[in-house]
């Protein structure tokens, strides 16, 4: 798990990454900050489409030009969203799909920071997403 410091940092990086999110249609602006075993960081928005089904998620956004720089470990994401460039109250979470796509690439102690009116809060994705199926089911 990531120290209070790192985790706040790396909430502030998903924080930029939303004030770039595409979201005319709904107005839920969302915006993740992926940290690669490496060390590096790759950012993700979310982008809407006027026919919804192309939609993609801030999370798959980070997960997938990760993937397409070669990275294939990863530590943590932060998460953070909310309507109309406000992020909420009680945090933001991924959806499901990411959630699946979290679990095609991470261990379940892989980290989830999103950050509530009181404070940064952190959850294993084995938390979020409990009995996942995963490659090793195929």
């Amino acid at each position: 798990m990531l120290d209070k410091k790192a985790a706040m940092e790396l909430f502030a990086v998903a924080e930029e990454a939303r004030e770039r999110s595409y979201s005319p249609y709904s107005g839920i602006s969302v915006g993740a900050a992926l940290l690669a075993k490496s060390g590096k960081v790759y950012i993700g928005t979310n982008i809407e489409n006027a026919s919804y089904t192309p939609t993609v998620c801030a999370e798959r956004t980070a997960f997938f030009s990760a993937i397409a720089d070669g990275e294939r470990e990863f530590v943590a994401i932060a998460i953070s969203g909310g309507k109309h460039g406000k992020v909420g109250d009680d945090g933001f979470y991924p959806c499901g799909v990411c959630r699946q796509v979290m679990a095609e690439f991470c261990t379940p102690e892989f980290e989830i920071i999103t950050k509530t009116k009181e404070q940064c809060e952190s959850h294993t994705l084995s938390e979020m997403l409990p009995a996942a199926f995963t490659p090793d089911k195929l």
